[in-house]
């Protein structure tokens, strides 16, 4: 005996969907990427409030993928069984905490706002970069 899905419980099941984007790592592709995530996840038929935060989490996340990246910046986003998980890699190196030469008020803000608006955060440092990740839930 095989174990298989019967017709009606694929209808069941919550559609996954998945995007990849990959860009120049300079700001000026920051608001690409920003609409590129707004669009989407409009046709993924999210909701504006939690796809409004989404689109925040990839704007900081991609702000900082161009300001720290030296030269692409690849933005994921996988919508599966109600959470979004958002993955933004670049080809720069770990980044130093706190650096004395940028004043607190202007930089360091875009963590934070992405860890309070996030369910999950994970940064990972990879082969060729960075990858930083974001788990958002949304409702159906």
């Amino acid at each position: 005996m095989t174990d298989s899905l019967s017709p009606s419980s694929l209808l069941d099941r919550p559609c996954r969907h998945d995007a990849l984007l990959t860009l120049p790592a300079q700001e000026a592709h920051v608001s690409a990427a920003r609409h590129f995530a707004a669009d989407l996840l409009e046709a993924w038929s999210v909701p504006a409030s939690e796809r409004d935060s989404a689109v925040l989490i990839v704007d900081e996340l991609a702000a900082n993928a161009a300001q720290y990246g030296r030269e692409h910046m690849t933005l994921r986003l996988v919508l599966d069984d109600g959470t979004l998980h958002i993955a933004v890699t670049d080809s720069g190196m770990a980044v130093e905490r706190h650096r004395p030469d940028i004043a607190s008020d202007e930089h360091g803000r875009g963590t934070g706002i992405v860890q309070y608006l996030a369910q999950s955060t994970e940064v990972h440092q990879t082969r060729g970069g960075r990858e930083v990740r974001a788990c958002l839930r949304c409702s159906p």
